[in-house]
């Protein structure tokens, strides 16, 4: 099978997306990427003193949002050097009824970058009030 490789005009990296696929939508099938790679813990959607502000699922989700991009930062890296995001949430119709929200929160946050991804649905998170942990891998280019 033929891949067709797309680069997005935000991403230094390369979005694989075999010839013939249907465009995935809001994610990445696969992703290429060369540099320094940076992995995140799972993080959830508490502040920077480990207090939640939120309640609902979008609140968490875009603080979590907020976590990762705090974490990268202090590598140097950007949202547009993310290559995976691996999403845990604890309520699946929570999810898939604030679709438009979540989907609002991710462009506030991460912008128009929509890298390989996978959501799941859990039982629980360790921390018993959140809704959603998310491990986030980047890759910042040689330069």
């Amino acid at each position: 099978m033929t891949v067709q490789n797309q680069i997005a005009p935000t991403s230094p990296h390369r979005f694989l997306q075999p010839v013939g696929w249907v465009q995935a939508k809001g994610y990445a099938n696969g992703m290429l990427a060369e540099g320094r790679t940076v992995f995140t813990g799972g993080l959830i959607g508490w502040n920077a003193l480990q207090q939640f502000e939120h309640d609902d699922l979008v609140g968490q989700f875009e603080q979590t949002l907020r976590n990762i991009v705090a974490v990268l930062e202090t590598a140097g890296a950007r949202p547009e050097h993310l290559v995976r995001l691996t999403w845990y949430i604890t309520d699946k119709a929570e999810y898939l009824s604030n679709l438009k929200q979540i989907g609002a929160a991710y462009r506030r946050v991460i912008g128009r970058h929509f890298p390989a991804m996978a959501v799941v649905q859990v039982a629980g998170l360790m921390e018993d009030a959140a809704k959603v942990e998310i491990e986030a891998t980047a890759v910042i280019p040689h330069g």
